[in-house]
This record gives structure tokens, sequence and C-alpha cells, in this order.
């Protein structure tokens, strides 16, 4: 049964801080972009890895 238009009962992200319009993206090496779907919550993780990269370039 599908969902009615204007629901609110839909899944809802639940982040530490909001995200950026505009996607940041890069070419991999082969085969990393399928090993890396498969790494729970990786999406959250690259974000922490680059606030990290960013921070220590800062320092």
């Amino acid at each position: 049964m599908p969902f009615p238009k204007n629901n609110t009962f839909g899944a809802k992200k639940r982040l530490k801080r909001p995200l950026d319009k505009e996607t940041i993206g890069f070419k991999g090496y082969e085969g990393q972009r399928e090993r890396l779907k498969a790494v729970p919550d990786w999406p959250e993780r690259i974000r922490e890895f680059v606030d990290k990269l960013i921070w220590d370039q800062e320092v």
C-alpha cells in the first residue's frame, strides 16, 4: 500500500549537522565503490573523515 501524498510518517534523517545542498564527488579506484557500499554507515564515516582531514590541514 503506497503512502498518501503529503504524509507526515516518512523516514527522517537523524544527523549531527545539516547536510550541504552541494555534493562532493570524486573518482575512486576500480572496485572501491562496491566495497565501500558494504561498509556500515559509510556516508557518515566519510563525512567525519573529511572533517578530520580539513582540521589536520588547518593546524
